[in-house]
């Protein structure tokens, strides 16, 4: 509900602060005072787009705060969903600047207009003759039938929000696998648009037999095969410079150890001088050995060097081709490769065992569909009477009223159904749409009895009746009266009315007035009291001089 407002700079209204109870709040004023001022000010909280004309001062910002008590009205999924933080008590402010911008702020968190409108939709439902557009839409037809039938089978053993709630479920885990289902066949046709190519890759890398190559290696063995007569003739100079008798090294390095032994015996530091010679003696002698080995070994092979080349130059088109770096990176293209192409095999499977989850899916949303479809259709002939009795007590004695349902082919989210509502005010003509069939203050009051049934039925916003009584009198308006008090048990309801009978029903009455200030007109609102509050009403039943005999009628009907 909506327990406080504040206003300031805003049209004729300077400042204004007005706590709002519960129940029924009557807002009363002549033509002109700013009724319209205070319904425009909350159009701003709730999400329709500001103008700087509406501003009273230019020079300063123009601040509308509300702050609502949001418990009973389950919002926590939708703050989540607007990334809000929840709080039971609610404050939505709305500024517009000098410079004509405008911001908003949730509970002291920035929001854009997209978050505003919807969380404003959720908070309060303005209602007049010129807004019930609402009332011929498909998807709110449906709410009110199901809104309905969960209240009249709340405690039957198969209630409807139980049934609705097993189809929501099941209807999100069809979209679940639909998605899933769409996106494998985005991807199989990907797959097959690329899979000749990629196969041809595939079978370039593997028949490069990459996990037998090394690249190092090979080029290693390139360049001695390349160099094998430089190599040997290095080999063998080296090995005769050392082995050549007498004037080789290693015979000039026994010889040196063998000097170096006569004279250990008169020091010990001429010992461990002979032992190092010693050791480069055995050094030089094993690598006289090795390098006649690696001579041995060293032949020349065309045909081997021919191999590695071609080796070498596969595998170097290759890293050019995919421009990649070593054949480490080569390997792991050729393994990516390797799973698209298995994956375009596989996917086929895939798609077979979606489907046939699809299938089962569909069976289960089809079964819960009817059954929800045999309670709707147990229960329209209940609301067509309840409906159609109150739209006759508001003045339409030859009313009709009708709940069409047909079955769609569709999943939607209330299932199969699509639901119209008929209407016609008139006797002998026929029944039409509600976008063809009534006048504005004919909707008003269709919409009237609808909403006094779904404030039975389930929790609703605050709502704020806007002169929707304009052409009502008599008895009309005593039954409007009544249905207002009613639903303002269950929910609050403001209503601006210019009847004396709605005025009385209300439990708070609010006058608004303009007056002159310095030079200036302002519009002000007012709490009544008990007595101003039977001026008041006895003004409106008088259209001009308060009477006795009007203070009396407004007495009676204050009582």
């Amino acid at each position: 509900m909506l327990k406080q407002i504040h206003i300031e700079n805003f049209a004729l209204i300077d400042q204004l602060d007005l706590d709002l109870q519960g129940d029924l709040t009557i807002i009363t004023g002549e033509t002109g005072a700013g009724k319209s001022i205070l319904l425009g000010a909350l159009g701003l909280v709730l999400g329709q787009r500001a103008d700087l004309t509406a501003v009273r001062d230019t020079s300063r910002k123009c601040v509308i705060e509300a702050q609502f008590d949001i418990q009973a009205l389950g919002l926590q999924d939708l703050f989540e969903v607007e990334d809000l933080d929840y709080e039971s008590v609610t404050f939505v402010r709305r500024e517009i600047l000098p410079s004509g911008k405008s911001r908003a702020f949730v509970n002291d968190t920035p929001v854009n207009l997209a978050q505003l409108t919807a969380l404003g939709k959720r908070l309060i439902d303005i209602h007049s003759q010129h807004q019930t557009m609402s009332l011929a839409k498909g998807d709110f037809q449906m709410e009110v039938l199901d809104a309905y039938v969960m209240e009249q089978t709340k405690k039957s053993q198969q209630p409807s929000a139980q049934l609705l709630s097993l189809y929501k479920a099941s209807l999100i885990e069809f979209r679940q696998h639909q998605h899933e289902y769409n996106q494998l066949v985005d991807q199989q046709a990907q797959f097959s648009r690329d899979l000749d190519y990629n196969s041809y890759l595939l079978e370039e890398l593997e028949s490069a037999k990459l996990d037998e190559l090394d690249q190092d290696a090979l080029e290693q063995e390139r360049d001695q095969l390349g160099n094998i007569e430089t190599i040997t003739a290095t080999l063998q100079e080296v090995s005769a410079g050392l082995g050549m008798d007498e004037q080789g090294s290693l015979d000039q390095m026994r010889l040196l150890s063998q000097r170096m032994g006569s004279i250990v015996s008169y020091s010990s530091d001429f010992a461990e001088l002979r032992d190092r010679l010693s050791s480069v003696l055995l050094e030089l002698e094993d690598i006289h050995q090795e390098i006649g080995q690696q001579e041995n070994r060293l032949e020349p092979d065309p045909g081997r060097l021919e191999t590695v080349d071609a080796q070498l130059t596969i595998l170097e088109n290759l890293l050019r081709k995919h421009q990649t770096s070593d054949v480490n990176e080569l390997k792991q293209l050729r393994d990516q490769l390797a799973d698209k192409v298995f994956e375009t095999h596989g996917l086929e499977e895939k798609i077979k065992t979606i489907q046939r989850e699809l299938e089962q899916d569909k069976i289960k949303l089809k079964d819960l569909s009817y059954q929800l479809r045999q309670l709707r259709e147990g229960q329209i002939p209940n609301i067509e009477s309840e409906i159609l009795e109150t739209v006759r007590q508001l003045g339409m004695p030859d009313a009709q009223f009708k709940v069409v349902m047909n079955e769609t082919d569709q999943y939607t989210d209330s299932g199969l159904d699509q639901v119209e509502f008929l209407f016609t005010a008139n006797k002998g003509t026929t029944l039409l749409s509600l976008d063809k069939a009534a006048s504005g203050g004919e909707l008003s009051r269709l919409m009237l009895a609808i909403k006094a049934m779904l404030s039975r039925c389930k929790q609703l916003p605050t709502i704020i009746f806007d002169e929707i009584d304009t052409g009502v009198s008599g008895a009309i308006a005593d039954k409007m009266a009544h249905i207002m008090k009613q639903m303002s048990q269950d929910m609050q309801v403001i209503a601006i009315t210019h009847l004396p009978q709605i005025a009385a029903a209300g439990k708070d009455h609010l006058m608004v007035r303009k007056r002159n200030l310095d030079s200036k007109t302002i519009s002000e609102l007012i709490r009544l009291d008990e007595a101003t509050r039977l001026e008041e009403i006895a003004q409106m039943l008088s259209g001009g001089i308060v009477s006795d005999a009007a203070r009396e009628n407004a007495r009676a009907l204050l009582n």
